[in-house]
């Protein structure tokens, strides 16, 4: 299999933080959108790119040259009392990347 170059947005997430170490381990160049001051989040290994996932124009430069993207962004536990949030983050972010 041919290594790829991955970019993950929520990646210092519950799943970002997993899928992260799977992809590296499996020799993948990793890429990951954080906010300013959570780069110690992510592996040594992973390059990260500092941004907002609300906003494209803070990272969209940054997406190219990658394989796959892959938005992880979102509210936690989503649930109808939720919606708000889920628009304003999730369907923001979506939009975004």
């Amino acid at each position: 299999m041919r290594a790829k170059n991955v970019f993950v947005t929520g990646g210092t997430g519950y799943i970002g933080r997993v899928l992260i170490a799977c992809l590296l381990e499996r020799g993948h160049q990793v890429r990951a959108l954080v906010r300013r001051g959570s780069e110690p989040k992510l592996p040594s290994a992973c390059e990260a790119v500092i941004g907002n996932a609300l906003d494209a124009s803070s990272f969209a430069e940054r997406v190219s040259p990658s394989d796959t993207f892959v938005q992880l962004v979102g509210v936690p536990h989503p649930a109808p009392a939720k919606a708000a949030l889920f628009e304003s983050i999730d369907l923001a972010s979506a939009r975004a990347s």
